[in-house]
């Protein structure tokens, strides 16, 4: 069965980003339908997959993880507007049966997305 994880690690200080709020839409819907919220855990990782069973479907899924609200919590000085207050990532799902995992590394400047297994 197919399914859809992630987990967010903060480079700028070597640690699991806990705490970072994850919204996942249909890619590409002309009324933005939210498939899953989650908040990851102290380890950076979920406590389940984003989506998985007939949730989990070919097609495009957008992901936004919401970093400017994660290095304020932890205290980091930003610019308001912050330089990067969201990461949208787009991805394609083209086989539902395998598994899709987009790790994210974080920075207040920068991040870094690739699919992992």
């Amino acid at each position: 069965m197919g399914q859809l994880t992630t987990h967010v690690l903060d480079i700028s200080v070597g640690l699991p980003a806990a705490g970072v709020r994850i919204d996942v839409h249909e890619a590409g819907a002309r009324d933005s339908v939210l498939l899953a919220s989650a908040v990851t855990g102290a380890d950076g990782r979920l406590g389940a997959p984003l989506l998985q069973g007939a949730g989990f479907r070919a097609g495009g899924v957008t992901v936004t993880f919401h970093l400017a609200d994660y290095f304020r919590s932890r205290g980091v000085s930003l610019p308001t507007p912050a330089f990067l207050e969201t990461a949208t990532i787009t991805i394609g799902i083209a086989d539902a049966e395998q598994h899709y995992h987009v790790p994210l590394l974080i920075a207040p400047w920068s991040y870094s997305v690739y699919r992992g297994g």
